[in-house]
């Protein structure tokens, strides 16, 4: 059954020629009955082949058919060819033309010819022993299923448009389903990439820092060598512990270790943060201004990022009595950062550009974490040496 079906969607017009022929052989034994005269005769076979026609070619050319149609209905009442079976035809193309979506011109045609066709037949060919009334009644019947083949096909027009407007609909949010998941995508990668600078650089570098100096003072001072190699194994087990935090993010959901990572860092470790960076040997002067209090959570990671971020790239940058001082003020809409150092300063590659071979992305990781928050961030040369990196981060209520 279903092959049939598929069948009949593959091929429309070769059924339709089927129901044409069908139709012209039963108006054919029509024709054979009339006992009129050789021209009504011919014309009736004028007529019964082309609604034949009609039938085969509606929905191939239903504009065109509609017109061939009332021409054989003027045709019809022209030469006295009565009402016969062909003139099925006509409810077959009223209904085409209505579910076609054809012009409002050929719709309207259809039902105008639809309600118009009974009332002209029962004055071509009325009844005698029929009162007035009678041929009222008969000529309402006789055009209700022209104007309900018209009102069926609108409504299978109206229902298709429907579907193919949800279809498009789905269509589209899809696309756009799409397009939300590769915008996600990225933005995680470079959130991930982000934390992975951070991490990776500010760890790593301490840790080389601390093994330059152990392996300078091994034979000559033990014991810093040994302090030396202390601040690299917690700078290490830090660096798992952060590591940890970020694959639990990632891996969220997939045991039940998956919630006991390290929470994210905020504004509060930035102390710990300096503590720690004093301990790898750079001199950091830090204070606090205004009156702390609790920040949203994406302001708080960004602004211990950038602190981060700002000591390890005087640690790389600006040389061995390189010294720094950070400053956090609490505005009463806005938290500002100030990070500055004395030493030799960045290149203007570094902090302007980007930087070549995969240098410089800590500044832009800067950037990209400040602009999320919607904050505003400044980075460059002070006056007199050293570098110096600003940044104004808007305060909102924490919930």
């Amino acid at each position: 059954m279903q092959r049939l079906y598929d069948f009949i969607r593959r091929h429309p017009t070769g059924v339709d020629t089927f129901w044409a022929v069908a139709l012209f052989g039963f108006a054919m034994l029509w024709v054979a009955e009339e006992p009129d005269g050789t021209g009504r005769t011919v014309a009736a076979l004028v007529i019964v082949t082309a609604l034949s026609l009609v039938v085969a070619l509606r929905r191939r050319m239903p504009e065109q058919m509609l017109v061939v149609t009332a021409l054989a209905g003027v045709a019809q009442l022209v030469f006295d060819v009565g009402v016969n079976p062909a003139d099925f035809a006509m409810l077959v193309i009223i209904y085409t033309v209505a579910a076609a979506g054809a012009p409002r011109w050929a719709s309207r045609l259809a039902l105008v010819g639809g309600l118009s066709a009974a009332s002209l037949a029962q004055i071509r060919w009325p009844e005698e022993a029929s009162a007035v009334s009678e041929r009222i009644f008969i000529t309402i019947v006789m055009s209700l299923p022209f104007v309900l083949a018209w009102v069926l096909g609108d409504s299978i027009r109206t229902r298709r448009a429907y579907f193919d407007q949800l279809e498009e609909r789905a269509t589209r949010l899809e696309k756009e389903r799409e397009a939300q998941a590769k915008v996600a995508v990225a933005a995680e990668r470079a959130r991930i990439a982000r934390e992975l600078h951070d991490v990776v650089a500010h760890n790593v570098s301490v840790m080389v820092v601390q093994a330059d100096g152990a392996a300078y003072v091994l034979d000559a001072a033990p014991d810093q060598a040994k302090q030396a190699l202390e601040t690299i194994s917690s700078t290490g087990r830090q660096a798992l512990a952060e590591m940890r935090r970020l694959l639990g993010v990632l891996r969220t959901g997939d045991g039940p270790e998956s919630g006991e990572y390290v929470p994210q860092p905020d504004v509060q470790q930035i102390e710990e943060l300096v503590e720690h960076v004093r301990r790898a040997g750079l001199t950091v002067d830090f204070k606090v201004e205004g009156t702390p209090r609790p920040l949203p959570s994406g302001v708080e990671l960004t602004a211990y990022r950038i602190v981060q971020e700002a000591l390890t790239n005087t640690r790389k940058h600006g040389g061995p009595d390189a010294g720094a001082s950070v400053r956090l003020v609490y505005f009463d809409d806005g938290l500002g950062l100030l990070v500055e150092d004395d030493g030799r300063g960045a290149s203007h590659e570094l902090y302007e550009d980007g930087g070549a071979d995969g240098r410089g992305h800590g500044l832009i990781g800067m950037r990209e974490r400040v602009g999320m928050v919607g904050g505003t961030l400044d980075a460059g040369p002070r006056p007199g040496g050293g570098f110096r990196i600003s940044a104004l981060l808007p305060l909102k209520p924490a919930h």
